[in-house]
């Protein structure tokens, strides 16, 4: 599994590249699931396995919106 900081790298490019080539999705980033932990919830926390999945989301979305404007 990839590292944290890597993967949060891979998160920054990919929302770049959203805000950048496919500004009308830009408005489904706010409804992203949250990748950072819920204050009201010690037991939460962040791993590489909820950034993976994040990260996952991020480029599915961009990938079906690729494919719907074809």
């Amino acid at each position: 599994m990839k590292l944290s900081q890597s993967i949060l790298s891979e998160i920054m490019q990919v929302t770049r590249d959203i805000e950048e080539n496919y500004p009308e999705l830009e408005k489904y980033l706010d409804e992203r699931p949250l990748t950072l932990p819920d204050e009201n919830d010690p037991e939460a926390k962040v791993d590489n396995e909820a950034l993976e999945k994040y990260l996952s989301s991020l480029k599915a979305m961009v990938k079906k919106y690729k494919k719907s404007t074809k």
